[in-house]
């Protein structure tokens, strides 16, 4: 009974954000960690992002069943009511801004809001159908998470959090277009306007490429910027660099599906070390060691 409605907010999706609230919680922290705002960050991120991942099952239940990979999903089958679908993704979402409203800062909240709304109001309501620059515009509401970790410690916006929003926009566009590559028949078949589909596979590995460069150099700002340490450093040059040969492999590639699938299967190994890295290496500033100082 239970299921469904497990099933529906995408589990894996939020445990994936979770990992990233953590890099940027623990990164903003600095080795100070409050507990409790911690627990209020998770627990209210993670309900607005299973409210939004439940709106877009719901919106996308029309082209979910054209595509393999997305016909068993619980909208597709029937298995829970689009009023109670819409009714439990409101509930979702009142719960986890309410926990992040009062459990951690306005401005940790707002860009959850953000997030929420250019993943559902923007990117699934009319950009994923209509325009081949909706995984760019997409790519905000991946990037949220670990933006909200850091300012609900920080309670600002800084170069810190510009970075990790630079950082995790530039991963989602390799992440999304490796998906879209070995999934291309689906969204061929769903009419889904993404870059392979409309301007072919060539177009989207010279994409590729590009962002993992871009990435690649937005990563390694976290350190010359002075907020990771250089343990972070090496393992965000070792797996970039890889991801980048890995990258340009595609040229030569037998099998472009195959290609893509591990393409995208690094990528969720490069996020995940950098966001454990930034949460154990990082540096402490000359203001936090005043503070210490001081205690």
């Amino acid at each position: 009974m239970l299921k469904p409605f497990v099933s529906i907010t995408k589990p894996g999706i939020i445990f994936g954000n979770l990992i990233s609230v953590a890099g940027g919680f623990f990164l903003a922290s600095q080795g100070s960690v409050d507990g409790g705002l911690f627990l209020a960050t998770v627990i209210g991120i993670a309900l607005v992002i299973a409210s939004g991942c439940v709106f877009n099952n719901y919106i996308d239940r029309d082209i979910d069943r054209l595509m393999e990979r997305t016909q068993g999903r619980v909208t597709v089958q029937g298995l829970i009511p689009p009023g109670v679908t819409l009714a439990y993704g409101g509930v979702l979402g009142a719960a986890g801004f309410s926990v992040l409203w009062f459990g951690t800062n306005a401005l940790a909240t707002a860009f959850a809001l953000l997030g929420f709304v250019v993943y559902v109001g923007l990117y699934s309501l009319y950009l994923k159908r209509h325009s081949i620059y909706g995984t760019l515009v997409g790519s905000l509401s991946g990037a949220a998470p670990p933006v909200v970790g850091y300012c609900a410690v920080s309670g600002q916006f800084d170069l810190g959090a510009l970075t990790l929003l630079l950082i995790f926009c530039l991963w989602q566009m390799p992440h999304s277009y490796a998906i879209a590559i070995f999934r291309f028949h689906d969204y061929r078949a769903a009419s889904i306007p993404v870059l392979p589909v409309e301007r072919g596979v060539r177009a989207a590995k010279h994409h590729i490429f590009w962002y993992i460069l871009a990435f690649l150099g937005a990563t390694l700002m976290l350190t010359l910027g002075g907020y990771a340490g250089y343990g972070y450093f090496a393992v965000a040059a070792a797996m970039g660099l890889y991801w980048l040969v890995m990258a340009l492999r595609g040229y030569r590639a037998g099998d472009d599906q195959v290609w893509a699938k591990k393409v995208f299967i690094f990528s969720i190994f490069t996020i995940t070390a950098l966001s454990i890295m930034m949460s154990i290496d990082f540096q402490v500033t000359e203001t936090e060691v005043l503070m210490t100082s001081l205690r």
